[in-house]
């Protein structure tokens, strides 16, 4: 049974080393260096302010993935739009943790009333942009050549998907702390 939880600080060397391989190995991230633990610990820090950032544990309590949103942009005019990643153990990819965490992560950003999702994709990561397919995700565009990662240029796709309805008056989003992200 998967259970989810925010993350902690604490939690910052379990994450790092579930997101290494993906830098030392894929273009998934256009990170090309393994942040420090301090470092993960001010990412974490900052994102929970606001949003989720999800872990999801096993039985044991491991660590076997995790998800988070944060603003897609600083502007105020981007309120209500996050941008979201996740990042799966090796070990556990193809069983269905990577849907079952992105749902949770959907779930609690609709109760703080988010309107706009975005992925951002490496072109290349035809999985990826399945697996956002799959949830609902519509491709709005792709930017060519934008990152350079092992000798290459690489396209970035983005997809969006609507959480909540647009109003032409729209409340604040609601904060992590004031939402119950175990319902």
């Amino acid at each position: 049974m998967i259970k989810f939880r925010q993350a902690t600080i604490d939690d910052a060397k379990a994450l790092i080393d579930i997101y290494a391989p993906y830098i030392t190995n894929t273009t998934i991230t256009f990170e090309d260096e393994i942040p420090t633990v301090e470092n993960f610990q001010q990412r974490i820090r900052e994102i929970s302010q606001t949003f989720p950032y999800l872990v999801a544990l096993d039985e044991d309590n491991k660590i076997l993935g995790y998800a988070y949103a944060h603003l897609y942009g600083p502007r105020a005019a981007y309120a209500w739009t996050t941008e979201a990643s996740i990042y799966v153990d090796q070990n556990y990819k193809g069983h269905g943790l990577g849907t079952t965490l992105y749902q949770k992560l959907e779930q609690i950003l609709k109760k703080q009333h988010v309107v706009n999702l975005l992925a951002c994709v490496t072109e290349e990561n035809l999985n990826s942009i399945k697996f956002h397919e799959k949830l609902g995700y519509k491709q709005v565009g792709t930017f060519k050549k934008v990152g350079f990662k092992f000798g290459r240029w690489l396209d970035v796709t983005w997809l969006q998907k609507t959480l909540n309805q647009r109003a032409d008056v729209m409340g604040p989003i609601i904060p992590i702390d004031k939402v119950d992200i175990l319902e």
